[in-house]
């Protein structure tokens, strides 16, 4: 017991403690876990902790071989409720396991974060996760906050008439989005939202949400950007900017492609002011045919966001309207032959991502598509509400996402395994 991890907890006033009696424990999807030494690494920098409303902890009792929930809090002489803790990790890491609680009667849905397991050991903080992307772009070291206000509010002035602009330094400070920030630092990834609308419904979509009762995370964009407005923002950032990445696709709007046209124009915009840096399109891939007009424009990789490679259950998330997986898939292919970057966001819930039926289907996308690249992110949702919604077989078997990882490396040696966008021009 002396080098497992300790469960953690937090008391009444959101203090937060160890108990050397239970173990850390994690979850995949309903199936408790405990974590090998292995598997944990420190608290990433720029990580936060969570506290889950009415939810218990739950540990490993290695006396009775058994995992078990603290049902009140040990330090207290009097029977004071305690709440699960749930660690946010930073970006470029992608979690092992989820946190492990019992979910109380009257518990509300959590938002949309994704919720890593989290102990603690050695006197610090460790979680079930692995680096999976070496770029820097999204580290908290990297972040000048200070340097940032002052670069947003100077260059909001200089160009009060942008409106995409106004919006990304709004994006900047109100709601800290790191490519916004890097956008203000001349550097990397700079985003570009275009579309207020959308063409699904995600149940985990972080702009929008109705009849959850769950808040959006971030505001999306109310307007559609000239491709003056673009460009204003787009081509300074690809001249100028390292390793200079522009993005369509934006957690703060709608589906991209459904702004196809105004895409196309500010492109070809793009192209004609600078051959410098990459163009990049994060979407839903419904509309393949569009896709191939972008490309012919010069859009040069795309990232096409899946929940699973198995259509059944990525229906159930997206609950797209007027396309399907078949899309999809078919707007990967459509960037690969027009000599492009296809990659996916894929996103990771351990329990579901790393079921053996799940890495089948995700062989054949893969073989099928040519993808160059798998972003595999973190999933931001209520874990139990993501598996009550699209109800897979939670008996089938698990591979674990440590040897997912292991197997796509393996069997698919030319694909990479990332977190981020890259600068093709590297």
């Amino acid at each position: 017991m002396k080098n497992r991890p300790k469960l953690v907890y937090a008391d009444v006033n959101g203090n937060i403690f160890d108990w050397p009696a239970l173990e850390m424990a994690g979850a995949s999807a309903k199936e408790l876990k405990r974590p090998g030494s292995a598997e944990l690494i420190p608290l990433p920098e720029g990580s936060e902790l969570f506290l889950l409303p009415e939810r218990l902890p739950v540990g490993y009792n290695p006396a009775e071989h058994r995992f078990e929930p603290l049902t009140s809090d040990p330090f207290s002489q009097e029977e004071k409720p305690v709440r699960a803790v749930a660690a946010f990790i930073s970006p470029a890491y992608t979690q092992l396991y989820s946190t492990a609680y019992m979910t109380g009667p009257n518990a509300p849905l959590l938002p949309l974060f994704a919720y890593t397991a989290v102990g603690w050991l050695d006197g610090t903080f460790v979680v079930p996760a692995i680096r999976i992307d070496s770029d820097e772009r999204q580290d908290f070291r990297n972040f000048d906050s200070k340097l940032i206000e002052r670069n947003v509010l100077r260059r909001l002035k200089a160009e009060p008439d942008n409106r995409l602009l106004q919006h990304l330094g709004r994006c900047s400070l109100n709601f800290g989005c790191p490519a916004a920030r890097n956008l203000f630092m001349n550097r990397w990834e700079a985003p570009l939202p275009v579309s207020p609308e959308c063409n699904a419904r995600c149940i985990g979509c972080i702009s929008r949400q109705d009849g959850t009762g769950l808040s959006a995370t971030q505001d999306r964009i109310a307007f559609v950007p000239t491709p003056d407005e673009i460009c204003g923002v787009a081509v300074p950032h690809l001249e100028k900017a390292s390793r200079a990445v522009v993005s369509f696709g934006q957690g703060c709007e709608g589906e991209p492609l459904l702004q196809a046209g105004t895409i196309e124009s500010s492109i070809r915009m793009m192209r004609k002011a600078t051959g410098r840096g990459t163009i990049n399109l994060n979407t839903n891939g419904s509309l393949p045919d569009a896709v191939e007009k972008l490309c012919q424009a010069g859009l040069q990789s795309i990232r096409v966001s899946i929940n699973s490679a198995r259509p059944q259950y990525y229906l159930k998330y997206f609950r797209p309207n007027g396309f399907g997986f078949e899309q999809a898939r078919r707007a990967m292919s459509v960037v690969k032959a027009n000599g492009g970057f296809a990659s996916i966001n894929y996103f990771v819930l351990p329990g579901f991502t790393d079921q053996k039926s799940e890495w089948q289907a995700l062989k054949k996308l893969i073989s099928e598509t040519r993808l160059d690249l798998i972003q595999m992110r973190n999933l931001n949702i209520d874990p139990e509400w993501y598996l009550d919604e699209i109800g897979p077989d939670l008996s089938e078997k698990k591979i674990g996402i440590e040897r997912l990882i292991s197997l796509i490396r393996n069997e698919f040696p030319d694909v990479r395994l990332g977190y981020f966008n890259p600068p093709l021009e590297q």
